[in-house]
Formats: C-alpha cells, structure tokens, sequence
C-alpha cells in the first residue's frame, strides 16, 4: 500500500513538472506571441501559454488612438506582443501591441521611403489639418496632400482605404507624413501623357463634368481633364456654366484643339449636338413673318434672333420706311420684332430679313403748289437788219446817247 502511494506521488510529481515545463518563462520586455481570447471593457484578453492570461489595455492596442478595443483586433486572431510589467503575485500581465507594431514598422517605413513605394493605409481618425493613419506608428496625412483637388470637408474620409507614399520621416520625433496626391499626381501625369497621344481634334468623344468655374467645365475624358468654355457649352448664351450642366454629370463633348507641350485640351458640348443651322431648314422659308429678338446693332444694322443660335440680319435700309442714320434710331437690343425673311440660306448661315415689309408704308403728303417761275428773260430773236445791232457796244453807246444829258444834270 505504501508502495502504491509512492508510485502515485511520483508520478504526480512528473504531471506537474511537465505542466511547469509547458509554462512560458516572462519578464518585462520580452516579446511573445498569442492569441485574442476575450474583449471586455476595452481591453483584450491575451492566452499566451502563462500561468494566467495577459491583458492588452486599449491604449497600447494602436498607434492612434481607437474608441473600441475591436477596433484593432478581433477574437482569435494571433498577435505578437512586447511584456510591458507582470506581477505574478497579483497575476498581472501587461501586454503591448502597439510597441512591437512599431518596432517593425520604422524599419518597413524606411524602405518604402527611399524606395518610393506605394502601399494601402486606413483612415483611422480625421484631425485638425488633415488625417490620421495607424501604419504601427502614426502617420499624418496633411490636407493639402490628400487629393489633387481641394476638400473643404474630410468628415466622411473615417475608415476609408487611401494608397499613399511616404512624404517625410522623422523616427527621433516620432514623425510620419505621408501623401496620396503624390501618387495621384504620378497617375494623372502618366495617364495625360497616353490621353494626349491619342487625341486629335475632331474626335467626339465621352465624359463627365469635373468641376465648374466662372469660365467654363472642366470635363474628365479619361483621366484628364480638357476645358469647355463657357462660349461652347451652348449654342444659346450662356451665363454661367451651371445653367447648362452640373458636376458628375455625364456628356457628350467634341474635340476643339490639343496642345501637348501645355497639356491642354479644348472641349466643345454644343459641336457635339445638332447646331441650330441644322434644324432650321426645315422652320423657315423666304417670304415667312416671323418674330424675334434684336440681340445686336451694328452701324449697317441689326441682328435679329428667330430662333436659338440663328440670327439674321435686317440691313439699316429694311429697318424703317423713313430714312434713319443708325439702327439705334428705332430699334434697341433685347426688343421683340416682326420680320419678314427675305432671303434665306441655312448652308451658308445666312438669313436677310426686313422689318419694314412687314409693316405699311406712311401715306405720302399731298403735293404742295408750286412756287411761280421767274419769268425767263425774253429770247433775243436775231433780227436780219444792218441798221439795228444788239452788240454790247452799240447798247451802250444808244443808251449813253439816249441818257446822257440827264447824267450830267446829275453831276
């Protein structure tokens, strides 16, 4: 019987030697590997084969600061982890992911720096000035280096998956910028100089509007971006470009001109569409009264509208039935007429129209008297008699002799 305990003690004995020899040796510092057990009030629960469980605190889960422990790992994934204190007595166990995410990751960020690499990060936080990426440190992304265009708003930027390049780093300070317009710009360029090569002017081709500005819509046509002046958005006048199209919108544009040395690119929507010349031959014919706005006076005339995009001239002689010396005498732009087409050639863009033919001639004022005649001096008639002569000098020597005594009274 005391032989059976013995046996049994001893092998007791071996059982929890083995156990003991299973148990992981810790200190502080040492880095050891385990796996997410449990998640409780904010912190993780870590079994990493001790003689209890370690406790990941939320702060030391993330580079960046997190609102929820989930936020960083989930349960059952494996995680390397640096021992930051233990105390056997009080069975603590203080583990960090955060210092052996970084530890790692200077180096990796190092590389990707002198390499130029770009790689994937999260948006972990939106800040002050720009966002906040857990890369096993913290990497800040400046505003101005988030997109090419500017954003006014990065509120919905949390969680979204950026592609960025290492701008700057500093492991002393603990600094890490970093930049997706760089590798968007590098994109951009590459695709604009392959867009470039393959444009020619005349080409239709399909896009959608970028943004607005006063003078025009810049319009993507495959990764880059040609302008649409505000003078070819329409055939009609166009105030501003958002009367006639709006950002996101899908279009039809048409090239005008490429010049690859600027990159630039001319767009034209209205050359795309129909032009008002193509339908008008069917609206009009000569000898039509039709109505229209006077958008134009020059010296010789006036441009009249009759339909969007086509404007015929009534020349200054078919304004008025009265003489005028300018267009500006009866007429004034923006006023609504009625003409009559005279001629009429869409071809050729060319429409003649008169204001006066539609309208009645002014009765003529009844012919006044007259005025009398001078009475002409009498004709002279030749008379064949060698005594009489009408020369000037026998005149004026009758008429000497015929008044002379009575001159000479008056002397």
């Amino acid at each position: 019987m005391s032989e059976e305990f013995n046996v049994q003690e001893s092998a007791a004995e071996e059982v929890s030697q083995d156990a003991m020899d299973n148990f992981v040796s810790l200190k502080k510092g040492d880095s050891v590997k385990g796996t997410i057990v449990k998640i409780e009030d904010n912190q993780a629960y870590v079994s990493l084969g001790y003689k209890y469980d370690g406790v990941i605190p939320i702060r030391e889960l993330s580079a960046v600061q997190i609102d929820n422990a989930t936020d960083a790992v989930q349960i059952g994934q494996e995680v390397e982890l640096k021992v930051v204190s233990i105390n056997d007595d009080k069975e603590s166990l203080v583990l960090s992911k955060r210092q052996v995410d970084g530890e790692k990751a200077w180096d990796q960020l190092q590389q990707r720096f002198e390499s130029g690499e770009v790689f994937e990060v999260a948006v972990a936080d939106v800040v002050k000035g720009g966002l906040v990426a857990d890369i096993g440190v913290r990497g800040f992304i400046p505003a101005s280096m988030v997109e090419r265009h500017f954003v006014e708003d990065f509120s919905d930027y949390k969680g979204r998956t950026l592609r960025v390049k290492v701008k700057e780093i500093d492991r002393e300070n603990n600094k890490v910028i970093l930049s997706q317009k760089e590798v968007l710009d590098a994109e951009f360029e590459q695709s604009k100089q392959q867009v470039l090569a393959s444009l020619e002017a005349g080409q239709e081709l399909d896009g959608t509007v970028q943004r607005l500005t006063p003078f025009g819509a810049f319009v993507d046509i495959g990764g880059i971006d040609g302008l649409v002046h505000v003078s070819e958005l329409s055939w009609q006048h166009v105030a501003h470009p958002k009367d006639v199209v709006s950002e996101g919108q899908a279009v039809r544009v048409k090239v005008l001109k490429v010049d690859p040395a600027a990159g630039k690119i001319s767009l034209s929507l209205k050359a795309a569409q129909p032009g008002p010349w193509d339908t008008a031959g069917s609206q009009f014919a000569t000898g039509d009264i039709i109505t229209g706005t006077v958008r134009r006076l020059v010296p010789f005339g006036a441009f009249v509208e009759i339909a969007p995009g086509v404007e015929g001239l009534v020349h200054i002689s078919q304004i008025a039935h009265r003489h005028i010396a300018t267009p500006n005498e009866v007429l004034k732009e923006g006023q609504e007429v009625q003409a009559k087409v005279l001629d009429f050639n869409p071809a050729e863009k060319r429409v003649s129209l008169s204001i006066k033919e539609t309208e009645e001639a002014p009765e003529q004022p009844a012919a006044s008297a007259r005025p009398e005649r001078a009475p002409r001096s009498p004709k002279i008639e030749k008379i064949d008699n060698p005594n009489v002569s009408l020369s000037n000098e026998s005149m004026s020597y009758s008429l000497a002799e015929r008044f002379g005594d009575k001159l000479k009274n008056l002397k």
